[in-house]
């Protein structure tokens, strides 16, 4: 007798939006004031007894005219998969949820992800994309070894000040990431143009802002006026412009082969080609490690972790040797320092929501429950809660280093989504997976290795170093 199948029965998504301007503006009111990002999702799962609800997210009223903040939130490893399903859902303009910033940041390209899989440029960009940085491979590494020099000499030196209490590292590290990055990806060398080199990491982080401050929660300044300045309308692209014209020229004129790759290998517009690669250098890779690798640094260097950090010392020194140079080659037999970045990632996602728009009505299921989506309904994705589900995850809560070793530890590796998809898939023109997944990983073990290959031991608190023990060379005895 063969044992049958049955599914289970689907039921109504729980949750409301409310009153029309009401519901959205106490959801919003929630999520930036009274409880945070986190808290937001958390409680309404608790109070729904599910992972799957219904809610609005920001921004919302009242000058955000045609953006529709009622989205379906799901938060448990099982339901996200369903964002990365072009069949079940589309990307079309979702990459920051229902509100787009616009083409005026972009140069008018509509940039490539912002393009739905179905869409004709999609499949040329993507593949432009890849090609950057599979080009870039060639002298990836060497470029970020040169630009963690300059950083860690800026922060020595900031150390060894009078009575320093600390150095900051942010500055440093976002100089060291702009100049390799333009580098690397680009083939440009910022110092070939002094107000870039000066100038360009700035003109990056005002151009993210603009365009990611009506979705963030900042805390910089008192939250009534962060409501009024920073939620309450969208931000204008005419004040980066003249920043992003200079960084448009330089790419122009000092990236020329690579702006010819999109051109000739790729059949993209000029001005196409250079507003994606700005898009791929800005948003994607100095947007990215910008927020991720200080998370980084700080989940290592955090007091009462010296274990982990001789842990992580003894294995890098094992696999460089007297005379290794940290590489990729050289990074992928370090299976420790590769499951801390992973548990990293796990914990501290550069991009803590995904979205997709449901192309037909389609049933979501989570662990054990199944729920009826409509066509047109926007899914939000909240992946620092989905990356800690019960279900999958031991201690899902704690930073377990070691998580990811061995073979259990790899199993669970497809549950690892900060990529826009599970760690264990592959980047195609026919998903929106992160096109340097493997390559983002392997440069945050770099820089453990640098730091571990450099110092005896280092301590931070906040974004800046308290203890930096240079690492002390032996000289062998005579025979």
């Amino acid at each position: 007798m063969v044992p049958s199948f049955r599914p289970p029965a689907t039921r109504p998504i729980p949750g409301s939006y409310g009153l029309p301007v009401l519901g959205p503006l106490r959801d919003r009111l929630d999520y930036f004031w009274f409880q945070g990002p986190e808290e937001f999702f958390r409680r309404r799962a608790a109070e729904h007894k599910s992972t799957v609800f219904r809610a609005n997210i920001p921004p919302t009223f009242p000058f955000f005219l045609g953006v529709d903040p009622r989205v379906v939130a799901v938060v448990d490893a099982d339901s996200f998969t369903a964002l990365f399903d072009p069949a079940l859902v589309d990307k079309r303009d979702v990459l920051i949820g229902p509100y787009s910033p616009g083409v005026g940041f972009t140069g008018g390209t509509r940039v490539g992800v912002y393009l739905d899989t179905e869409e004709p440029d999609h499949a040329r960009t993507k593949d432009f994309a890849i090609d950057l940085l599979r080009r870039g491979a060639r002298t990836w590494a060497a470029e970020f070894r040169s630009a963690v020099d300059d950083m860690l000499a800026t922060v020595e030196a900031d150390l060894n000040k009078a009575d320093p209490a600390a150095a900051s590292y942010l500055l440093p590290l976002q100089q060291c990431i702009f100049r390799f990055l333009c580098k690397a990806l680009v083939g440009a060398d910022p110092a070939a143009d002094s107000l870039v080199d000066r100038f360009g990491l700035f003109i990056l982080d005002l151009w993210l802002g603009l365009q990611l401050l009506p979705t963030q929660k900042v805390g910089a300044i008192p939250q009534p006026l962060e409501e009024l300045l920073l939620h309450s309308f969208p931000l204008p692209s005419f004040v980066i412009k003249p920043g992003y014209d200079l960084l448009y020229r330089f790419v122009e004129k000092h990236g020329a082969g690579a702006v010819s790759i999109g051109e000739k290998e790729h059949g993209i517009d000029r001005k196409d080609a250079i507003n994606n690669i700005l898009f791929v250098l800005g948003f994607n890779a100095f947007g990215g490690f910008s927020v991720f690798l200080p998370f980084l640094i700080l989940e290592v260097g955090k007091a009462g972790r010296d274990g982990l950090r001789l842990r992580l010392q003894e294995e890098v020194r094992r696999v460089l040797g007297d005379g290794g140079e940290v590489g990729f080659p050289a990074v992928r037999e370090m299976p420790l320092v590769r499951s801390t970045v992973y548990e990293v990632l796990r914990m501290q996602p550069p991009v803590p929501l995904q979205f997709g728009r449901a192309r037909r009505d389609f049933v979501l299921r989570s662990h054990g429950a199944a729920y009826e989506v409509g066509k047109g309904e926007l899914l939000c994705g909240y992946q620092p809660l989905a990356m800690r589900d019960p279900a999958v995850f031991d201690r899902p809560e704690e930073f377990v280093p070691e998580r990811f070793l061995g073979d259990d530890g790899a199993k669970l590796l497809q549950y690892v989504y900060w990529s826009n998809g599970p760690e264990t898939g592959e980047p195609s023109t026919g998903n929106k997976q992160c096109a340097a997944k493997e390559v983002v990983v392997a440069t945050a073990c770099m820089l453990l290795a640098e730091l571990f290959w450099r110092y005896d031991d280092f301590e931070c608190e906040g974004t800046s170093f308290t203890k930096l023990e240079k690492r002390q060379l032996t000289t062998p005895s005579p025979s």
